[in-house]
């Protein structure tokens, strides 16, 4: 039998794993880029149908579902010694379903240090520490000059009907801050269902429309155009805002392609 260690994972939860995981499913897209590009690809047995990145997970490894509706008898058929979650993305009654066959280590991420604290936390887990401690400073590095001279207020769209935005206390939050933009809605917190006449009295200089988890496309600009006359309506890569794994390397650079001109 295989030696076990003890971790704490980021919503405080203590987990006993495989001392050196081999058997890994991934429940959260942007952590199975990260899975990837930590060089873990052999380890890694299932995936969401949601793993989009990169490109091989879906075609090499085993779908095991989505991120809230897992198949639980093809999960378990993969036999893992370690599933890895997120508190957004999967569901409580999935989690604690999960924790009953296999270890599970659940990330909790709202802001930028929560999303290095997290490739800090699964590069010791899975004995690449070099590798996450080098992405961690490249992130760091990159996102020291991500600041804008202009403060220009902001309203972030995830979804058309109804009419979703991103409030404070998210992930997409943290990156608006960390851009120097004002968020409008705060202090309303996570993703808030707001009306026309109430997103009118906003008053933004800038919109995103976001690729995700609604895809908002070119046609939708004119509808916002109207309803904000005199703000930049901008169609926004949305994982470069909401993935917290190491998409964050080019995050700053797109940003900066961004056009924030009132």
């Amino acid at each position: 039998m295989s030696a076990t260690i003890e971790v704490t994972d980021q919503m405080n939860r203590k987990v006993i794993v495989a001392s050196s995981p081999k058997r890994i499913i991934s429940l959260v897209p942007s952590q199975t880029e990260l899975l990837y590009h930590l060089g873990l690809r052999e380890r890694v047995v299932g995936v969401t149908k949601f793993c989009i990145h990169p490109k091989a997970a879906r075609e090499e490894k085993t779908i095991v579902g989505g991120t809230k509706n897992v198949r639980l008898e093809k999960l378990l058929s993969l036999e893992p010694d370690l599933i890895i979650g997120n508190k957004e993305e999967n569901t409580e009654a999935i989690i604690t379903q999960l924790q009953n066959y296999s270890p599970v280590w659940m990330s909790d991420i709202s802001n930028l240090d929560d999303a290095l604290d997290m490739i800090t936390q699964l590069g010791l887990l899975l004995g690449v520490h070099n590798k996450a401690r080098t992405l961690v400073s490249r992130i760091t590095k990159e996102f020291q000059n991500c600041h804008r001279p202009i403060r220009s207020k902001v309203l972030y769209f995830i979804w058309k009907n109804p009419l979703m935005v991103a409030g404070t206390n998210t992930f997409i939050h943290s990156m608006l801050e960390k851009m120097s933009l004002v968020n409008v809605v705060a202090p309303l917190e996570r993703y808030p269902t707001l009306d026309e006449d109430s997103l009118k009295n906003l008053d933004p200089d800038v919109v995103m429309l976001s690729s995700e988890p609604y895809p908002f496309k070119e046609k939708h600009k004119s509808y916002f155009q109207k309803l904000f006359p005199n703000a930049v309506i901008n169609l926004v890569n949305g994982e470069y805002f909401s993935w917290y794994g190491s998409r964050l390397i080019d995050a700053p650079n797109y940003f900066k392609t961004l056009n924030f001109k009132v």
